[in-house]
């Protein structure tokens, strides 16, 4: 079993098929006595492409039900506001036991909207997304009378803000979205579940009090 989370959003449909795509940034040169050799780099961003359906009414395959305007809206703060979010893809056992996932901070690149009539009154949504990696640039403080300094990332505290001891679930959270916020590090949700024995972290319930 599959579930696809596009910044929190549960696709109500699990889309028949994902492509991944590593980018290649591996350069050829010719030199005058070797020919053409290959020089290796460091692999580009990840692009990541699906089709998923946005019912208008509930199927039997139905993960849950969800509002097609809502879900297109969001979609549109999504680019309109050029924000980074995480993309989650899980892979379920049927017993609910988390097998593994695919789960990357993505910009949404661009996507189409498609009324068929032979879907009846369903929106089917292409999207694009591309990897988003940090980046900034570094900074040196040297204090006066030192020879030495520490580097900073630019945007970044010296002081680390001290991480909270639990929180209660509200209504829209998720556990990435949590360790996040709460953490400053959404990678670390698959440790926090496992903490509080959550077998799927992607099933929590509103008023659940997750302990890190």
């Amino acid at each position: 079993m599959y579930y696809f989370y596009i910044d929190g959003m549960e696709l109500p449909v699990t889309p028949s098929k994902m492509t991944v795509k590593i980018n290649n940034q591996n350069e050829t040169v010719n030199l005058i006595n070797e020919g053409e050799v290959n020089i290796l780099k460091q692999p580009g961003l990840t692009d990541i492409s699906f089709e998923f359906m946005l019912p208008a009414n509930p199927y039997p395959f139905s993960n849950n039900s969800i509002d097609i305007s809502s879900a297109l809206s969001h979609l549109e703060s999504l680019k309109v506001e050029k924000a980074v979010f995480p993309l989650i893809v899980s892979r379920m056992t049927p017993a609910g036991q988390l097998l593994h996932d695919t789960n990357l901070n993505v910009t949404l690149e661009d996507y189409s909207i498609t009324d068929d009539a032979g879907e009846g009154m369903d929106t089917i949504v292409s999207a694009n997304f591309l990897q988003y990696k940090e980046w900034g640039a570094k900074t040196v403080k040297i204090k006066q009378g030192s020879t030495t300094g520490s580097l900073v990332s630019a945007g970044s505290s010296a002081t680390a803000k001290k991480a909270a001891q639990s929180y209660t679930v509200k209504e829209g959270d998720t556990l990435y979205n949590i360790c996040q916020t709460q953490l400053g590090n959404g990678e670390k949700y698959l440790d926090v579940a496992a903490k509080n024995g959550i077998s799927n972290p992607n099933l929590i319930s509103t008023g659940q009090v997750i302990v890190f």
